[in-house]
């Protein structure tokens, strides 16, 4: 379903029915179903409500205003437009960047946050020739699979999967392909994150290629009070789509811990 947020239309997929919901945001090439085989694992015990980001999926693509900001109040205009007043936040990269800004306001209802593979909160500062290598990564098939295949999974998908990769990556709007890379990577939230007062889980694969699992050691688990670490073995950045099973059990057993913690 579409819904009516910051002045844009965000599309959202939502499945099952609890009182807690599960917010997922995805990475920068994906979209809404990225979450799916999660999503399928936690359907029994929880409501999960997947946002296509703006310029992503079937949400709106403006021409402009794709600011980490922006895509936050995006996330919020859902939250509130859907009444949910007891809910965790679950970003995957990019989306892991968003929900720091998210949570870092303290939203009311808020009750945890799940960040998958995120982006530190402290700039990622490339070189130019890399820079411009990402801001193209995604213009043809050919340049999405060679991503794909060498930075960001540590395992070759099913086919299904990478046709999903594939055309989630190619539908992209231009705005929003290189907003990423030219600008809100390069956004600074430190001083932003260390307002975050609930519980975060932090869910990282070993052979993570893109948010090294020392970068995060260093950049992002030091300036989030009480952060724990979970380590996914023998995983790479695509961890939602490499591993769903691990990742929904993680979940879980945060969820269950906010829950014996209340």
């Amino acid at each position: 379903m579409k819904l009516e947020s910051n002045g844009i239309g965000i599309n959202v997929r939502e499945q099952g029915a609890a009182n807690l919901a599960l917010v997922f945001l995805h990475y920068w090439g994906g979209s809404s179903r990225t979450w799916d085989g999660v999503t399928g694992e936690l359907a029994g015990n929880f409501r999960s409500i997947a946002i296509d980001q703006r310029g992503w999926g079937d949400s709106d693509a403006p021409s402009q205003g794709y600011t980490l900001a922006d895509l936050a109040d995006d996330a919020q205009g859902v939250i509130d437009t859907l009444h949910l007043n007891n809910y965790v936040v679950v970003g995957h990269s990019m989306g892991g960047k968003v929900a720091q800004l998210l949570a870092s306001r303290r939203p009311r209802g808020l009750a945890g946050v799940v960040l998958v593979a995120p982006s530190p909160p402290s700039p990622t500062l490339l070189p130019d020739e890399q820079r411009a290598a990402m801001t193209s990564a995604y213009d043809s098939r050919e340049s999405i699979e060679f991503v794909l295949d060498n930075v960001l999974t540590a395992n070759r998908l099913d086919p299904a999967l990478r046709e999903q990769v594939i055309a989630d990556s190619l539908r992209g709007a231009p705005a929003a392909k290189v907003a990423w890379p030219n600008a809100i990577m390069r956004e600074d939230i430190v001083a932003d994150v260390a307002r975050i007062d609930v519980p975060v889980a932090v869910i990282a694969g070993a052979r993570d290629q893109v948010d090294l699992l020392v970068r995060l050691q260093a950049e992002l688990l030091p300036r989030i009070a009480g952060a724990q670490l979970h380590v996914v073995p023998d995983t790479g950045h695509l961890s939602p789509l490499e591993a769903p099973r691990a990742l929904a059990a993680i979940i879980r057993s945060f969820v269950a811990g906010l829950a014996a913690g209340a």
